[in-house]
């Protein structure tokens, strides 16, 4: 099949990444692949670095040159097959396709757990516009047919897959020597896109509610817009010894095999995080809540411990359980990492969303 998948988004993170890997994934079992973007998003830059066939568009926000560019290009490649993903973007080929003879078929991607408005627009675009909606967790689908009053045979959930041969429990003092981190310290880490709506905010302040020990470290992994806010936190609380801001990395899994403990504090907007099952499949337990498909990615009491959304004395007593009982910590690691290789496969999503495409071609 011709796959094209579009993104109106500039920056970076679990979205994005996603696209590319199923881009990747679908590209070796000899689909052709095609992402459209506008030239200044990031994922613009990291498609090309991965030998992806990416196209520079002005789908970046809502335009009619976006609306002609994306037009034009639909006639002339005729592709089988359009994955949309933002709201823009999705907006940008629902009208280039309008009155179209022989239009590809559309296929809606929704990452965010945010509600979807239930109003004639919203109900046109997921419904008319589109021939299939893909969610990336359970709890959003659900949402779809029961808020919005949307087929089940219209909407499937496809869990986003990650590489287990990558993300595994591996050796925390080698990975700690390589990355220049204290072999003996307890280690609290976050890796996310810095976006208000992960918590980081809540982290910190639960953070500096733990007893202090000088052992005891947070490390946060990921850049974003929130980066200066937090870091000015960090200063205000005087935690700036104690508080690593190691900003983006390519190799997640070394330092997720780094942590002891995995923190993922989200209060909104949450499909099912990528990593959450990452940090899982590498055996580190978990503090997070249930904001939208989280429960997909762990066991809650299992292989992580849940708290209320924006409550920093929640989070603070949990994290201070698993600080005070390593046998714990590791118990609960084991879990996780069983947990994550029964369930977070990278082929079943393929496997999946090749079966949608397929589906919705024929």
């Amino acid at each position: 099949m011709k796959i094209v998948h579009t993104e109106a988004s500039l920056g970076f993170g679990g979205q994005e990444l996603r696209i590319l890997n199923e881009a990747d994934g679908l590209k070796m079992r000899g689909h052709e692949l095609t992402l459209i973007c506008p030239e200044e998003a990031e994922i613009f830059r990291i498609g090309k670095s991965r030998g992806l066939d990416v196209v520079a568009m002005p789908v970046g926000k809502k335009s009619l040159a976006g609306v002609i560019a994306l037009r034009r290009w639909i006639k002339l490649h005729q592709p089988d097959v359009i994955n949309t993903h933002s709201s823009t973007d999705s907006w940008l080929v629902a009208l280039a396709n309008l009155f179209m003879n022989n239009r590809p078929v559309v296929v809606r991607t929704r990452h965010i757990s945010a509600p979807v408005a239930n109003n004639m627009t919203s109900r046109w675009l997921y419904t008319r516009s589109c021939d299939h909606v893909v969610t990336t967790g359970g709890k959003l689908r659900e949402t779809f047919i029961k808020d919005n009053a949307y087929s089940p045979s219209h909407v499937t959930s496809v869990r986003t897959g990650i590489d287990l041969s990558r993300f595994k429990p591996g050796d925390k003092l080698n990975a700690r020597r390589e990355l220049g981190l204290n072999e003996n310290d307890v280690i609290i880490g976050i890796v996310a896109t810095l976006r208000s709506w992960k918590g980081h905010r809540y982290l910190i302040d639960a953070f500096v509610k733990v007893p202090y020990h000088a052992d005891l470290k947070l490390l946060i992994v990921g850049d974003g817009p929130q980066d200066q806010a937090l870091r000015q936190r960090v200063a205000e609380l005087g935690l700036s010894e104690r508080v690593v801001f190691a900003g983006r990395q390519n190799n997640v899994e070394k330092w997720m095999q780094a942590m002891d403990i995995f923190c993922l504090p989200s209060y909104a907007n949450e499909g099912v995080p990528q990593s959450l099952m990452q940090s899982q499949a590498c055996g580190i337990p978990a503090v997070t809540t249930l904001v939208g498909s989280i429960e997909e990615a762990i066991i809650p009491d299992q292989s992580a411990l849940i708290v209320p959304p924006e409550d920093v004395d929640a989070l603070a007593d949990a994290l201070k359980i698993l600080i005070n009982d390593k046998n714990k910590r590791i118990q609960m690691g084991k879990a996780a990492a069983r947990q994550a290789a029964d369930n977070f496969s990278e082929k079943v999503m393929l496997d999946k969303m090749e079966a949608i495409f397929t589906r919705v071609v024929q």
